[in-house]
């Protein structure tokens, strides 16, 4: 598609592209319930129009979403460059961490100056120091647990031992009547006869 270059078919042309241009525009307003506004300037400087409703307020409707719509890319480019240097700022952040991680388990000394090294000695100290504070704590813990359950099962044993010694207090009682009540037995067996004499 090139630029009609005889004036008279391009004044033909522009005509006929027009009015089917308008007359699109006013079937889609009709059949879909639009709101259509065309504004077409020829060549000359002749204005040619079309709107569904009042064409300044399409106008000025238009300017005003065309508005918004520059100020929601302008906020969106702010919030984009926002996160893009959060992003690198955390980058920047997670390098330093894995490099001083790095050094504490001692990979990469070779760069460290003097100044470096007593810094890192200085870490490896707190966090010993920290780690063995942790270490009695649970220590601690572990032996109070370890004598509150020998409390327990010392006076667990206690009570056994009560309750073993009373049923072997029962044991010797009733053992006790009954021999008494053995010695206490009368012999009641009948004898017909005379006596039985005794030589003495």
């Amino acid at each position: 598609m090139k630029r009609i270059e005889n004036a008279t078919s391009r004044q033909v042309t522009f005509s006929k592209r027009r009015n089917g241009l308008l007359k699109k525009a006013y079937e889609l307003s009709v059949l879909c319930d639009a709101e259509v506004a065309v504004i077409i300037f020829s060549q000359k400087g002749r204005l040619y129009e079309f709107s569904s409703t009042d064409m300044q307020k399409m106008i000025d409707r238009y300017h005003k979403y065309a508005k918004g719509g520059q100020t929601n890319n302008t906020a969106g480019e702010q919030n984009l460059q926002q996160l893009k240097g959060e992003s690198a700022s955390m980058t920047k952040k997670i390098e330093l961490i894995q490099l001083s991680q790095r050094k504490l388990l001692g990979h990469g000394l070779s760069s460290c100056n003097l100044d470096e090294l007593h810094e890192i000695d200085s870490q490896l100290e707190r966090s010993l120091h920290s780690i063995r504070a942790r270490k009695a704590q649970l220590m601690m813990e572990q032996i109070e647990h370890l004598k509150s359950k020998e409390r327990l099962l010392r006076e667990e044993n206690a009570k056994l031992s009560h309750k073993v010694s009373a049923q072997e207090k029962e044991v010797v009682t009733y053992g006790s009547q009954s021999s008494q009540s053995s010695d206490m037995d009368v012999e009641t067996a009948l004898f017909i006869g005379l006596p039985e004499r005794r030589c003495s």
